[in-house]
């Protein structure tokens, strides 16, 4: 019960990410909302590891770091940050769903791993579902740039290169890892503000939102999710894909408004139900059910 009610925590968490880089986006720029959302994190985490006398060791581990801040951190939040200009807090949540579709092609193109009849229908969904959206930009004139829209498919092609990279790179800890890849983002990032400087407003709200997606929905969100995968696995614990864009449109109707089109509906079904095929949540829960009706 309570990995479910934690499971539940962290995508009610990182669905609320979405509204608030929707939100302070405006006022901030992606590139430096993005800086302090890792930096905060980063320092969060860092308070933590010392609490708990694990240190990533940065200077030995620089170059895997490095890589791993780019493909998990620097890479896909600045493509979200950028996406929020146009796309509404809902379908960020939604799109950001397609992540294990990546993780699936990259297996079989590199890895050779075997996709499977099941695994290729999901994948053929997640795509019908990815057309259903941006079949809204071009369609429907709802205010969705196809930019953004390929923007974040860029942005979970970078988490499911860096999911597989993990499985490379050395064994440094997950609280290790979480830190060390978040202080590596905060360098990579840092001289894009340099060269792309952005007028910003601050004021309270800012701030209080600017803590909160860094503290909370990254650095606190990381620590939750590791342990979430200690206690249940990380095939289970992989399930919260499917509550995020949930949360992510909850928040979204309740904190800004926003509606939801015909069209995200049905697309952000068709992307779910593919997740689904992909991970084999759905093929577990039918072997489940089986073993169940058997044993009775």
């Amino acid at each position: 019960m309570k990995s479910i009610l934690g499971l539940l925590l962290l995508a009610a968490i990182w669905g609320g990410s979405f509204l608030f880089i929707r939100i302070l986006v405006t006022d901030l720029g992606p590139i430096l909302l993005m800086e302090l959302r890792v930096l905060l994190g980063a320092l969060f985490l860092c308070v933590v590891g010392g609490l708990l006398k694990q240190q990533p060791q940065l200077w030995y581990y620089k170059k895997h770091y490095l890589t791993l801040g780019c493909f998990n951190s620097a890479l896909p939040f600045l493509l979200f940050a950028y996406a929020a200009q146009t796309l509404n807090a809902s379908l960020l949540a939604i799109l950001n769903s397609t992540a294990p579709f990546w993780g699936v092609l990259i297996g079989a193109i590199y890895f050779k791993d075997k996709m499977g009849k099941v695994r290729i229908l999901g994948c053929l969904l997640g795509l019908l579902g990815v057309i259903t959206l941006v079949w809204a930009d071009i369609d429907v004139s709802t205010g969705y740039s196809a930019g953004a829209i390929c923007a974040t498919l860029g942005a979970t092609l970078s988490y499911a290169i860096a999911s597989h990279y993990t499985k490379l790179a050395p064994d440094c800890g997950t609280l290790n890892n979480a830190q060390g890849s978040l202080w590596g983002s905060v360098i990579l990032i840092f001289p894009l503000l340099l060269l792309y400087p952005y007028d910003v407003t601050f004021n309270a709200d800012t701030l209080w939102s600017v803590l909160l997606l860094g503290v909370v929905c990254t650095g606190a969100a990381y620590i939750l999710y590791f342990k979430l995968i200690a206690t249940m696995g990380a095939q289970s614990a992989l399930s919260v894909t499917f509550l995020i864009p949930l949360f992510g449109m909850l928040w979204g109707y309740l904190v800004l408004e926003e509606t939801l089109t015909y069209y995200t509906a049905v697309g952000g079904l068709l992307i779910l139900l593919g997740v689904g095929f992909v991970t084999g949540v759905f093929s577990r829960m039918w072997h489940s059910m089986v073993v169940k009706c058997v044993s009775t």
